[in-house]
């Protein structure tokens, strides 16, 4: 495979303003989260990403776009109350998320939609903070301990507060699925910025302000409590105090970071002050507290993340101390805002800044587990090619670029020198929404573009007599019943016929296109469109403690078409896929070639009618009495297999096997889920296809299913005969020939134990032991599971160790004592029994799927065909041998093993590489032929082919990206 390196294309990852998860951090919860758990990011652009952990995956399911001149400076989830069903059961209550920037609205997100779905606003000054209410709790009371409902009229959902720049503090209500005034609260006629605002109980707010205060309100009455003042700062500063940020622990007692770089805890009763901590440099922008509350992290200008831990006090001192354990630079810039969940099993803390990238530490495990960093590029790739023409697009806010890769050598002794790159186009989107979704056609003569709002399409021709190639873009005339309502996606099929629309509301239809007959004409969109209708799915049930986003689920996160465009498959965040196959009508006269904007006078009927016929041709759901089943997880890319030339089988007739105009070959679908769950099907009939099933998910190679960030793209290489299908992520590339099917059990286990022999040959060459308990300790760390953030510290490589073994004596006897794993205990103590019995179904259907796997290969290898795939066995890697001479018989024992492995090694069944960082997107070029020279420096299987695939990589690096200037520059 050829690749470019490309960096010269734009793109610039906004900063990270706020951050929320949708359900608070309970150490009571058991297992990993809730199914409904997601994290919102919101970013400088008015853009705002909904993350999925799931269980540690990092999922980045959708992306809600801003517009011009819009932020994202505050965040937050509420939950309506739970109302009553018709069973007499409680259904659950809707998980609602709201936002501020810049101005003085709240803004409530439709996440279905994935558009502003209201605003409130008033008389007051810029909205500069935002905070939910708690949720409500019954209470306990009585000896009994009976939980007592609510009261009488008493609203049991969540109010939001608004803190602003004129120092008044907005209650807003969230009652009847509304955003409502409530309450407007002003300490007094002094007009001081409100900066925080956090919740001490459900009728108690504690408000910051930056004139040195810190002041305290009843919601219910709007009374002013108490002012608890901060003091002057210190010398040769401003004298007032700024208040960034102010939390609550769960006894009420109050924690503020300040501009003086202080941490202080206030008393939850007579709001005196306990303590204070001077943890930064430079201000103190935000701060996170635990659900145990022995914990807290800070973060501030100085770039330093900041930890403290509450030590109990000495003999007859009843206070506890809080004191820093470790401080850490995660970001590169501000620490500006962070988040926080945690359940039995999981304790995180998000964190985020100027630097666009979120970084997810450990909390409960701070010091025992590596941090992880998310990336800060779309999970979706903005990028598209024409191969045929060379061009490469790009887009992000509202600008579109067009580039033109020129070819690189055809051999060694060409001159590379010059720019192999030139920006041929350029389309700034007018309006004030950023492009949700850009296609440029294969033939690289149509460019379609979609915001929330509206959709253009463009016709894209090179200029004559320019030597430099540059385009030449014009506005087409789009119908009004295409255009008006906006899309999240817009892809365009191969042959440059079709135009696929997804709605906001994750609606599809369909728009044919007419190409130019001559070229002065140019292409034209019919006003009739045709809807596709999804398979019906059944909605899945959350509890009424888990809240639920409504369909948000059912978004489409891609759509596809394939290589010969008569086939169309979209798939969904909650697994389920659906396929289409266009169809020939007979007997259906082709209505006349109308301009699109003439034919406005269509009825509805037949814009929304999905059998409607364009010339001829429908679009009809693939087997909708046997769909394709709902994969357990959310999909993250759709790619039809291309039908190479050798798979192409004429008949005796000369026809190649077609029904209704559709090849049998070419509806092949692979699908990629969020859990890397890599899925093959036939698209008309919804069966696993013959290379899936014999290839399950648990004969994957282990590499892969250990790869931490999700995949992100796919490219196929079916140059020379070949079959590959090449993966990647924002940091790995990754190939599978599916010439050959993955390791059987059986080959994996001969593989490991080859691999044990060297190892103890090596091993005894070495003449050098680890102590057992290290051994031990290393095997215990790599089968634990994390906390949701990285992996495991050794303890060897820990900087903080709390104690992880205690001895335990029994009777006088010291002698008698026994070591005991705290973290073992924890492990067996925290298991619940939902979790076991979650993982035990994992393990049956992990064998019954090796088991199944097994017989497949032997059927297709006994009774139908011979199986393609070839036993690979293990060579000894020299990079492991120790640096001393193993001994004469040592040596010959390595021999040997090595002389067991076949001389002539097979093709790779799949390789892997880390070389890459940052990629934005991989798009295909050409298939570009190699000379002689050339393929001698390649390797033997692929010098055997005559041509190649060329692909660009575009990489993105944060190292090129232009960053604020750090608030402290020189901080050591």
């Amino acid at each position: 495979m050829d690749i470019h390196r490309c960096r010269f294309i734009p793109y610039n990852p906004q900063a990270i303003n706020a951050l929320a998860f949708s359900h608070p951090p309970s150490a009571d919860l058991a297992g990993r989260g809730v199914p409904t758990l997601r994290l919102a990011v919101g970013r400088a652009n008015g853009d705002i990403e909904i993350w999925n952990p799931m269980r540690g995956a990092w999922f980045q399911e959708t992306v809600l776009r801003g517009g011009k001149d819009r932020s994202i400076e505050g965040l937050a989830w509420t939950l309506d109350p739970p109302e009553d069903g018709p069973d007499g059961g409680k259904l659950p209550g809707r998980l609602r998320l709201f936002s501020i920037g810049y101005s003085t609205a709240v803004t409530e997100w439709d996440l279905e939609q994935g558009r502003p779905l209201r605003h409130s606003s008033g008389n007051y000054g810029e909205i500069w903070c935002l905070a939910a209410q708690p949720r409500w709790q019954p209470t306990q009371r009585g000896k009994d301990g009976k939980l007592l409902g609510p009261a009488e009229g008493e609203f049991t959902g969540q109010h939001l507060v608004a803190g602003c720049a004129d120092g008044s503090i907005v209650v807003l209500s969230t009652a009847d699925e509304d955003l409502k005034f409530l309450r407007l609260m002003r300490p007094s006629t002094k007009r001081a910025r409100v900066l925080s605002v956090a919740f001490q109980n459900r009728h108690t707010i504690v408000a910051g302000y930056a004139d040195s205060s810190i002041r305290l309100f009843d919601i219910r009455s709007g009374q002013l409590l108490r002012t608890v003042s901060l003091g002057k700062g210190p010398s040769g500063g401003p004298q007032e105090i700024l208040a960034w940020s102010v939390k609550c622990l769960p006894d009420g007692t109050i924690v503020s970071g300040d501009s003086a770089g202080e941490i202080r805890f206030w008393d939850a009763k007579n709001y005196s002050l306990i303590q204070r901590v001077q943890g930064h440099l430079a201000d103190v922008l935000d701060v996170a507290v635990s659900a145990n509350g022995e914990t807290v992290i800070s973060g501030g200008a100085d770039q330093r993340t900041v930890v403290y831990r509450k030590k109990p006090g000495e003999a007859g001192d009843k206070k506890a101390r809080w004191t820093e354990v470790m401080h850490r630079r995660y970001h590169t810039h501000d620490v500006k805002t962070f988040a926080v969940y945690e359940t039995r099993e999981i304790s995180i803390a998000v964190s985020g800044g100027p630097d666009a990238t979120p970084v997810v530490l450990p909390l409960r495990e701070f010091g025992k587990e590596h941090h992880r960093k998310l990336s800060s590029l779309p999970q979706i790739p903005q990028l598209a090619s024409s191969p045929s023409s060379r061009l490469v697009m790009s887009f992000w806010d509202r600008e579109i670029s067009i580039w033109r890769v020129l070819r690189g050598p055809t051999s060694l002794y060409e001159n590379t020198e010059g720019r192999r790159h030139r920006l041929v186009g350029k389309v700034l989107i007018q309006g004030e929404e950023n492009i949700t979704s850009a296609m440029l056609s294969q033939d690289g003569k149509i460019l379609a573009v979609a915001t929330i709002s509206s959709i253009k399409v463009f016709s894209v021709r090179r200029r004559k007599g320019d030597e430099k190639g540059t385009l030449r873009i014009q506005k087409l005339d789009v119908p009004s019943a295409l255009s008006e309502d906006g899309a999240r996606i817009v892809t365009i099929s191969p042959d440059s016929r079709w135009l696929c629309v997804v709605r906001p509301n994750s609606d599809i239809y369909l728009a044919r296109i007419e190409g130019a007959s001559s070229p002065q004409e140019r292409p034209h969109l019919l006003a009739q469109l045709t809807k596709a209708n999804r398979a019906q799915r059944h909605s899945r049930h959350e509890k009424p403690s888990h809240g639920t986003l409504g369909n948000y689920e059912r978004t489409i996160r891609c759509a596809v078409f394939s290589k010969d465009s008569r086939v169309l498959a979209s798939g969904d965040l909650s697994g389920c896929v659906d396929t289409w196959v266009l169809e020939k009508v007979a007997g259906v006269e082709a209505p006349a070639k109308t301009n699109g904007v003439t034919d406005d006078e269509l009825s509805d009927d037949d814009d929304e009618d999905e059998n409607s016929v364009i010339e001829g041709e429908r679009w009809c759901l693939a087997g909708p009495d046997t769909p394709i089943p709902r994969l357990k997880s959310g999909v993250v890319l759709l790619s039809f297999r291309p039908q190479s030339k050798s798979d192409t089988k004429l008949l005796a007739n000369g026809t190649d096997g077609t029904t209704n105009g559709l090849p049998t070959g070419e509806d092949h679908l692979m699908v990629l889920t969020s859990e890397h769950q890599l899925v093959e099907f036939e698209a008309h009939s919804g069966k696993l296809s013959d290379w899936s099933r014999r290839n399950p998910k648990a004969c994957l190679p282990a590499e892969f299913r250990g790869v931490k960030d999700r995949a992100m793209g796919c490219v196929w290489d079916l140059s020379g005969g070949r079959k590959r299908l090449w993966l990647y992520g924002t940091s790995w590339m990754w190939m599978f020939d599916l010439n050959q099917d993955f390791p059987s059990p059986e080959e994996v286990e001969a593989s490991a134990s080859n691999q044990e022999r060297r190892g103890q040959l090596i091993k005894a060459s070495s003449q050098k032991r680890k102590r057992d308990d290290v051994l031990e300790e290393e095997e215990y760390e790599r089968k634990k599971p994390n906390s949701g953030a990285g992996d495991k510290i050794p303890l060897s490589q820990t900087d903080v160790s709390l104690g992880s073994k205690i001895r335990k004596v029994v009777g006088n006897d010291d002698s008698q004592g026994e070591w005991i794993s705290l973290e073992k205990e924890n492990r067996k103590g925290d298991a619940d029994e939902d979790e076991e019995v979650y993982e035990y179904d994992e393990v049956f259907a992990t064998t019954n799927e090796k088991a199944l796997a097994r017989f497949r290969r032997d059927y297709n290898a006994n009774g139908i065909e011979e199986s393609n795939a070839t036993p690979r066995k293990a060579l000894p890697d020299a990079s492991l041998f120790h640096a001393d001479t193993p001994s004469q018989q040592q040596q010959q024992q390595l021999a040997d093993l090595a002389a067991s492995v076949s001389s002539s090694q097979p093709a790779r069944r799949w390789w892997h590489t880390y070389k890459y960082r940052d990629i934005l997107g991989i798009v295909p070029l050409s298939t570009v032929s190699v000379d002689g020279d050339a393929a001698a420096d390649m390797d033997a299987a692929s010098a055997a082919n005559d041509s190649q695939l060329e692909v660009a990589v575009v990489e993105r690096p944060m190292w090129d990206v232009e960053l604020p200037g750090r608030y402290v520059r020189d901080y050591e």
